[in-house]
């Protein structure tokens, strides 16, 4: 029966498992940016944890996508175990460089689905992932100026409370 299922899908067990993957990236960046914003609430910094909780909100999202989307394909969506979520921060920079790591991990994730659809001229999926690498040129822009933000303002006198309130006003143009 494993067999008939897998001729009926419309996606390899190879990008299949890439697309699982991906699941668990999404729903770990979640629960990143859920500890993010634990530490910033901690921390005073509230708009940066308003700004940490929207973007957890976000990657949830992004996972439930990428689940519903291998299902709609006919694959086995996987629900992830998400481990090793770090919780402290040493410092108010940290948390903005973490988030900027993170968002460029999962772009180049995308980016390696992506090159393998296109080497298996899986269109319909490279389709799908379109809006995702779309998705991810806003997200590397917003934690690109979010720390810049620490350059042009600077952390001494009340520096990081302006970085804080500024966080939340990052707006991308897709459109510039």
């Amino acid at each position: 029966m494993k067999d008939l299922i897998r001729i009926k899908s419309l996606i390899s067990a190879e990008v299949e498992a890439l697309l699982n993957q991906q699941v668990k990236k999404e729903a770990y960046s979640s629960s990143v940016y859920l500890a993010m914003a634990s530490w910033c609430n901690r921390n005073g910094y509230d708009f940066s944890s308003e700004y940490f909780f929207k973007q957890a909100e976000e990657e949830r999202m992004h996972q439930l996508k990428f689940y519903k989307y291998i299902l709609d394909m006919g694959g086995n969506a996987i629900s992830p175990e998400v481990t090793g979520i770090k919780q402290e921060y040493n410092s108010f920079r940290e948390v903005f460089e973490e988030a900027l790591d993170q968002e460029i991990s999962v772009t180049q994730s995308i980016k390696n689905i992506y090159a393998r659809c296109l080497k298996e001229q899986d269109f319909v999926t490279n389709e799908f992932l379109n809006w995702f690498l779309k998705e991810q040129r806003e997200e590397e822009y917003k934690a690109r100026r979010a720390l810049e933000l620490f350059e042009v303002i600077g952390e001494e006198g009340t520096g990081r409370w302006q970085i804080d309130k500024h966080v939340g006003g990052i707006k991308y143009d897709s459109e510039a």
